[in-house]
């Protein structure tokens, strides 16, 4: 990516993440932006959301953008000019969740060094 297309980034995440702080109601106690994916002629944006709560609350937070996605694209030509307003498209974020996931995985079988640096099997706790 070119340093253009990364500022425009950051700046829709940015705005996004005020606009929809600010005008959008959801059941999930918190829905941030986590980060934004522009195509190179930024007509498209890919917008990467998380949200804590349950997985129905996730889900419904992606249909409430999307159901708000032209009043944001509306509100966001306003405050960021671009020659085009790069459509909107909404998805989870679950890179967190998979990163707890892989450590989990790894702290479970994972060999464990011991204080002379040699390698020990995990214990087993009866």
């Amino acid at each position: 990516m070119n340093l253009r297309v990364i500022r425009v980034c950051e700046l829709l995440k940015r705005e996004l993440g005020v606009l929809i702080g600010r005008e959008i109601k959801f059941e999930a106690p918190l829905v941030s932006v986590r980060s934004v994916d522009i195509t190179p002629d930024l007509k498209n944006a890919h917008v990467f959301i998380s949200a804590i709560g349950t997985k129905w609350q996730k889900e419904q937070a992606v249909e409430v953008l999307n159901s708000h996605r032209q009043q944001l694209q509306h509100e966001l030509s306003r405050r960021v000019v671009l020659k085009y307003t790069p459509l909107l498209h909404f998805q989870i974020d679950e890179s967190i969740e998979r990163g707890t996931r892989v450590l989990s995985l790894l702290d479970e079988i994972g060999p464990t060094l011991s204080e002379d640096g040699e390698t020990q099997p995990p214990s087993q706790d009866p």
